[in-house]
């Protein structure tokens, strides 16, 4: 991993890929967790995190914090208010207080498919239903659970989670795990994870990620243009369009490989091919990298262990934001409607939502037919 001003890009990027809608507390009931330890690591975990929550003003103004984090903090203030009163979100307790964990990440979470599928083991729990990928406050529990996965014969991705939301049922803190961030990353976090709280759909993580994301890039472009110096919001367009980049390779390589799996080709065929894809990956990174001018910042990602459920991490997120996107602008970019027409979307059958979302992106200057109902 190459370090920039803080974090590398790559792992800029997997925070963003890997924040979650994890709600540890809110499994009331064993079955729906699973087992008697993996409910008594969520809730021991979430416990510890609200203890440890003290108002982000006094943190911000404590003399034993280091200046820079002091810094932070006020900054994090002033997009808060940016949240609420420029871009519609909650107006609520969730990062108005800080919580010092003391270590580097919060949460761990598990991503798995099957070897030749992009399929995604879910996990499911009460109220905010099933998710594409399970997360564990105890590293050690998800590096296990990913291994009985493995040995299934499955595809897995674990990684370190330095921050989450459990979807306003409690105020969350701001993290000191999320410090590391440079201010366009802190920014999108705040507005991502707000968003989930405005609009959430049970059982829809790629619905809930993309809106979320859509939200968090609108609201990061807001906040640069309104509250940032030119030269340090140029710089910070930059590494956002590197990322895009570099997201866009992913998600062509994924679509490639998922054209090869519903082929009617063997398994042995299947597998070669998956090799392949991966090889032309790795070479089509490196030439992108050339034109950044030799930046390495997501060689440990590229270059490191691919497997479908890494993809998938890059997917969630990513898939449906093109036509969030085309939403927002045939609302004329209006956040409110936009709000009211998404929330008109999620309350629609999967089949219909999944046709308009699919439709969207073609739209040019007015709502396709499949998304007529957004108009009511």
């Amino acid at each position: 991993m190459i370090p920039r001003r803080h974090f590398s890009a790559a792992a800029r990027l997997r925070q963003r890929l890997w924040r979650t809608a994890f709600v540890a507390t809110v499994c009331l009931a064993l079955q729906a967790c699973g087992t008697m330890a993996f409910y008594a690591q969520s809730v021991a975990g979430q416990l510890e995190v609200l203890a440890k929550r003290r108002p982000i003003e006094a943190a911000a103004e404590d003399p034993g914090e280091p200046a820079q984090r002091r810094a932070q903090l006020r900054r994090l203030q002033q997009m808060r208010e940016f949240a609420v009163n420029s871009l519609g979100l909650p107006d609520n307790g969730s990062y108005r207080s800080y919580a010092d964990l003391q270590r580097r990440f919060v949460i761990y979470n598990v991503f798995a498919t099957p070897e030749l599928s992009f399929a995604p083991v879910r996990s499911c729990f009460l109220v905010v239903g099933c998710l594409d990928y399970r997360g564990y406050f105890s590293e050690r529990m998800a590096r296990r659970h990913a291994a009985d996965l493995k040995a299934g014969g499955m595809d897995v991705y674990v990684g370190g989670v330095a921050a989450y939301s459990t979807l306003g049922w409690f105020d969350d803190p701001v993290l000191n795990t999320m410090l590391d961030w440079d201010e366009a990353q802190l920014a999108k976090f705040l507005f991502h994870e707000l968003a989930h709280q405005r609009l959430y759909v049970k059982d829809d993580t790629a619905f809930n990620e993309a809106f979320a994301e859509t939200v968090a890039e609108v609201g990061l472009e807001r906040w640069l243009a309104a509250r940032v110096a030119p030269d340090e919001a140029n710089r910070l367009r930059k590494e956002e369009q590197r990322e895009k980049q570099f997201v866009r390779l992913v998600l062509e390589a994924r679509g490639e490989l998922e054209s090869l799996y519903d082929s009617t080709a063997e398994e042995a065929t299947k597998r070669a091919g998956k090799h392949a894809a991966l090889d032309r990956f790795r070479a089509r990174y490196t030439e992108l990298r050339r034109r950044w001018n030799g930046d390495r910042s997501y060689d440990s990602w590229a270059y490191g262990d691919l497997n479908n459920a890494k993809f998938n991490a890059v997917a969630t997120y990513q898939d449906a934001v093109p036509a969030f996107r085309a939403l927002l602008a045939l609302s004329g970019g209006d956040l409110s409607r936009f709000y009211e027409r998404a929330a008109r979307l999620g309350q629609l059958p999967d089949p219909q939502r999944g046709a308009c979302l699919s439709q969207l992106p073609a739209a040019d200057s007015a709502l396709p037919q499949a998304c007529a109902h957004l108009t009511e």
